[in-house]
């Protein structure tokens, strides 16, 4: 089975893009995965091709119209998850990431303009997703972003099965700090527990640093690393004394 993706999108011309080179650009070219970017305006059926109209109800913008979404929907719709990159959507997490990427692959809907009409939605089964709480020109970055975290994760694109085990996000904390060569760079030195070679300092070290750094930076984080650990065993209930 090879990861297909499936790009709706104005602008087809954007893919692969930078997916085009380095780890996935190698995927893609020996064929382990697919990309597969669709123009959304083959589906328009006027003369003008047009993807779009005004809002309802007045305001600035245009918004892409349902019907013209759907029938490009339609016409690659399988058993593959359905995702449309938008900043009305639920944050892209890591583990959702290892949810597409464990499948056979992904649609993904690109938006345009004052966004999707929001019958497209209710008349399919469309996930929305966000990448970030800021606004972008579109939903083709978006999607960039989304499939490169999945193809990474494919089996052979990274050199090692573990090389992303320690990664940012994979275990719910931030990762800890990288050091290389040289050992001294302007006055500053690796740490000493990094030379000792006392893999289970190391191990203590690198963990209390995560740790630290995703309390300090990333408060949001710890908080839902500190409450996934209290919470009791599948099925188990807390009792009162």
């Amino acid at each position: 089975m090879t990861f297909t993706a499936t790009i709706l999108t104005l602008y087809p011309e954007m893919f692969p893009g930078p997916l085009g080179v380095s780890l996935a650009g190698r995927a893609l070219r020996e064929g382990g995965w697919r990309c597969e970017p669709v123009q959304i305006r083959d589906f328009a059926t006027d003369k003008h091709r047009s993807v779009d109209d005004t809002p309802a109800g007045g305001g600035a913008g245009m918004v892409l119209r349902a019907d013209v979404l759907a029938a490009a929907v339609d016409s690659v719709a399988d058993d593959r998850p359905i995702l449309a990159m938008t900043p009305r959507g639920r944050p892209l997490s890591q583990a959702r990431v290892r949810e597409i990427a464990a499948g056979p692959g992904v649609i993904v809907l690109c938006g345009r303009f004052e966004g999707f009409d929001e019958r497209i939605f209710e008349g399919r089964e469309i996930e929305e997703v966000s990448i970030g709480d800021y606004i972008l020109s579109g939903g083709e970055m978006g999607a960039l972003v989304l499939l490169d975290a999945c193809i990474r994760l494919l089996p052979g694109v990274m050199g090692a099965a573990s090389s992303g085990v320690d990664e940012s996000f994979e275990t719910g904390l931030l990762e800890y700090p990288q050091y290389t060569r040289p050992f001294d760079w302007e006055g500053r030195t690796i740490p000493e527990v990094l030379r000792s070679g006392d893999h289970a300092r190391i191990a203590a070290w690198r963990k209390s640093k995560a740790e630290t750094d995703t309390r300090l930076r990333r408060p949001d984080l710890w908080e839902r690393h500190e409450g996934a650990r209290v919470q009791p065993p599948s099925g188990a209930r807390r009792t009162k004394d």
